[in-house]
């Protein structure tokens, strides 16, 4: 076998064979920037600007823990993930030791501001994150608590924006309308724009940034959402990921870690483009069968397909209503809701153990119900029955979106529990997570959209946001050191 790049006869995704599908495959990968911190910057409006981080095992005022996330103002003073909060604070003292009065005080203009991990608060904005994310595209599969794929070439294409060639064309084929996005792609496509919607929604809904790449595979992507960081949004069109690879470090590539990269490097091989060139047998040796799909992503070839991950947690719908205390209004809304959830669970094959609620009250107070079942059922009359009686708790609360959930799905083929002794009015297995001081954002009503509460759209599996209590280290420029699953 000879070297990376393509013989006679081959083309790279995106480029040549019109009837390849990975071709016209329109693949994003949505990268939060920070998550932790821009979280903590959500509720801490103050914190804009401010060199932030985040800290696990720490107390305010302690000088333990490993740093979780280190804003980019963090950064700049070396602070880093993974981090022992002890050298970190050698790094960027604390604000509140600060004293300009003091001489032998920390400097307030080389300070920062060091908050604990608040997982709850974290999921609960990743749960916004991901409702969007599922509203915009179809195939999906989210990686972790702030990462995800999505396939969304059945929503665009990588057309010229202005619709060249088309009846209602308007654009000048010779001067098409251009890239407003970082990266090779001169001119601006439909791809382009479709990003730029789902990362303007995340923003606008969700309240925090994202970093977005666009391209035909998903190793192309992830290395595009990287490259432009933070806020960022690169566009690489088929037939231009090679040369966009090419010139980045070896570690750029999807897949190289510090190890992988100290091996390429002793065999001179220090770029994209040099892994892509490099003889693949050697690879082989040196790397065993990842070095030739190395070399293959590093020259553009990647045919994985965006594939979700698993079978779902939970089924759940949500409606954005106009702001209302109308009691009538939010019982019709929550027993469609409830009708809804019960029927794709049926057409799935799947009982449930818990039926909930949630009730976002204005501007971002986000509650939720929940109540166990004595085993799995599918019984859509319950269903409704007990989100109306966990609703009474709302009926004089002013609501912007109601959602109904049923989860703890059992997709086995058994039996259901029997419900003797179950009394639809107990309030035993409610919890609630309120989220307060998310700025001085505007009740925005939709208008009655639908959309699914942490779920896929419609007659789609979806799943609830998975536990990130279990921890490893990311270990990319990202600056967030600990991600579980967000499945």
């Amino acid at each position: 076998m000879t070297g990376g790049t393509p013989g006679a006869g081959e083309t790279l995704p995106g480029a040549g064979d019109e009837d390849d599908d990975a071709v016209d495959r329109v693949v994003c990968h949505v990268d939060m920037d920070c998550f932790y911190a821009s979280c903590e910057r959500l509720r801490h409006p103050d914190l804009a600007d401010e060199p932030v981080v985040v800290g696990m095992g720490y107390e305010p005022g302690d000088s333990i823990g490993a740093v979780a996330t280190a804003s980019y103002e963090a950064r700049e003073f070396g602070v880093d993930s993974a981090m022992p909060i002890s050298k970190a604070l050698e790094l960027l003292p604390r604000r509140a030791d600060a004293d300009p009065d003091d001489p032998d005080a920390p400097d307030p203009e080389e300070t920062g501001r060091y908050l604990p991990v608040d997982l709850d608060f974290y999921e609960d904005v990743a749960g916004e994150v991901k409702e969007i994310l599922r509203d915009c595209a179809d195939t999906r599969r989210e990686v972790s608590i702030d990462e995800a794929y999505l396939d969304v070439t059945d929503r665009t294409s990588w057309a010229v924006a202005g619709g060249v060639g088309g009846a209602n064309d308007n654009t000048d084929p010779e001067s098409p309308p251009p890239s407003g996005a970082a990266g090779p792609a001169e001119a601006r496509t439909l791809a382009e724009g479709y990003a730029r919607h789902v990362k303007d929604r995340i923003e606008r809904e969700a309240g925090v940034p994202a970093s977005v790449g666009v391209a035909p595979n998903m190793s192309a992507a992830k290395v595009a959402s990287d490259a432009d960081k933070p806020d960022g949004l690169v566009v690489v069109p088929p037939g231009s990921v090679a040369e966009f690879l090419a010139p980045l470090p070896t570690a750029d590539v999807h897949g190289v870690g510090p190890v992988t990269e100290e091996t390429l490097a002793d065999r001179g091989i220090e770029t994209a483009g040099d892994l892509a060139a490099a003889d693949r047998d050697r690879l082989a040796e040196a790397l065993g069968e990842r070095g030739p799909e190395l070399s293959r992503r590093a020259a553009g070839d990647d045919d994985r397909e965006v594939t979700p991950t698993g079978l779902p947690k939970s089924l759940s719908r949500e409606s954005a209503l106009p702001t209302t205390a109308d009691e009538s209004t939010k019982r019709e809304t929550v027993s469609a809701l409830a009708a809804d959830v019960a029927r794709r669970a049926r057409e799935r094959g799947c009982l449930y153990r818990t039926i909930g609620i949630k009730a976002v009250e204005p501007p971002f107070d986000v509650n939720t119900r929940a109540r166990s079942l004595p085993g799995p059922v599918d019984d859509p009359d319950l269903v409704e029955e007990v989100a109306l009686d966990l609703l009474t708790e709302f009926d004089d609360a002013r609501v912007r979106k109601l959602g109904v959930r049923v989860s703890k799905l059992d997709f086995a083929e058994t039996d259901q529990a029997t419900l003797g002794g179950f009394d639809a009015g107990d309030g035993g297995g409610a919890g609630r997570e309120r989220r307060e001081g998310r700025g001085d954002q505007s009740d925005r009503g939709d208008g009655g959209k639908l959309t699914d509460w942490v779920d896929g759209p419609p007659d789609r599996d979806g799943d609830e946001s998975g536990s990130i209590a279990d921890r490893e280290r990311r270990g990319t420029e990202e600056g967030q050191a600990s991600l579980g699953d967000w499945e």
